[in-house]
């Protein structure tokens, strides 16, 4: 059996919550898939925990020759597949077990000409792919309401509509081209920054991010995709870094499961789900102490794992997601 060394502390990205993630979806054998394949640390946890194989799934052509120096060392045991997550139930299928990672990894974040960091001057691209438009198109390009509801609802930002209004004014002077400049008129926007707060920038650059990789519909669909690919005991792991997507997954979780509460008693009663999964872990599980002193950006990940039953797969209803939703009739 082909195998390499597990990703370390050196490699540019360390897989977050590796270890829980190993020992709740153990024991590992069989065909999994790793949506969201970045610098192979998921995939290679699992190669090397005794997965039988793995496919790497990644819209990022980057990330593949990256992994170009030790994927040839695990043979046939992983293959490499250019897409996204929303139809990894095409690449694959039969699956003992599927792993998420969603957000922008930190190789992407630290590489300036990537344009996702509110730190480091680059273009304004913000693209998980090289396709599509891009966080500039976006800016330059959408109305001052659009801008807000973007602002509001994908980064949870009170001041949305002061920032989107600065926005169009800064750009009807001359296209807002970089991150810096972006980054600046949000700034502007909002109280100067004290020690050990977020950076003024961190929301509307998570919203504008989610916008251009429309992240939310895609989970929504990854997560379909799952459970059509998933046999039954197959399971499915996915790590989060923000509230969004945490509640989307854990409501699509509770509601095939069939555990989705009843709210309030002035509401009609939902009708119970035939449960489709079955929740190995009750709660979201976080880093300990030592992950987070080792790697920080790790402080925020939450893991949901569970386990597919013999349920047949179907649509979810996305208004039980709590996923955001934004007004379409905004762009002119």
């Amino acid at each position: 059996m082909a195998g390499a060394a597990p990703a370390s502390a050196s490699d540019p990205h360390i897989p977050v919550l590796l270890r829980p993630l190993l020992e709740a979806v153990a024991p590992v054998e069989g065909r999994w898939l790793d949506g969201t394949f970045g610098a192979g640390g998921y995939a290679r946890g699992l190669l090397e925990a005794g997965a039988d194989h793995v496919t790497g799934v990644d819209r990022d052509p980057a990330v593949f020759e990256m992994a170009e120096g030790w994927a040839a060392d695990y043979g046939d045991r992983l293959t490499l597949v250019e897409g996204t997550f929303g139809r990894l139930d095409a690449y694959d299928d039969a699956l003992d077990g599927v792993v998420l990672d969603l957000g922008v990894s930190s190789m992407q974040i630290d590489r300036a000409e990537r344009g996702f960091s509110f730190q480091k001057d680059g273009p304004l691209d913000m693209r998980m792919g090289d396709s599509g438009p891009t966080a500039a198109d976006l800016v330059n390009e959408a109305p001052e309401a659009e801008l807000a509801d973007i602002i509001y609802n994908f980064g949870e930002e009170r001041a949305s509509r002061r920032i989107a209004k600065a926005i169009v004014k800064a750009r009807a002077e001359k296209p807002i081209e970089t991150t810096l400049e972006l980054a600046k008129i949000v700034e502007s926007q909002l109280p100067r920054q004290k020690p050990g707060q977020v950076h003024p920038a961190t929301r509307t650059f998570q919203a504008i991010r989610i916008a251009v990789n429309d992240e939310f519909e895609e989970l929504a669909d990854g997560l379909e995709a799952a459970e059509r690919a998933l046999k039954p005991g197959g399971r499915l792991a996915v790590v989060t870094f923000h509230s969004l997507e945490d509640r989307m997954v854990k409501r699509f979780l509770q509601i095939r499961a069939g555990r989705e509460g009843q709210g309030s008693r002035h509401a009609p009663p939902t009708e119970a789900e035939t449960p489709r999964f079955e929740l190995i872990t009750r709660k979201a599980v976080g880093p300990d102490a030592d992950e987070i002193a080792a790697n920080p950006r790790a402080r925020s990940a939450r893991l949901r794992v569970a386990r597919r039953t013999e349920a047949p797969a179907g649509a979810v209803d996305r208004t039980r997601l709590g996923m955001p939703m934004l007004n379409r009739g905004t762009r002119s």
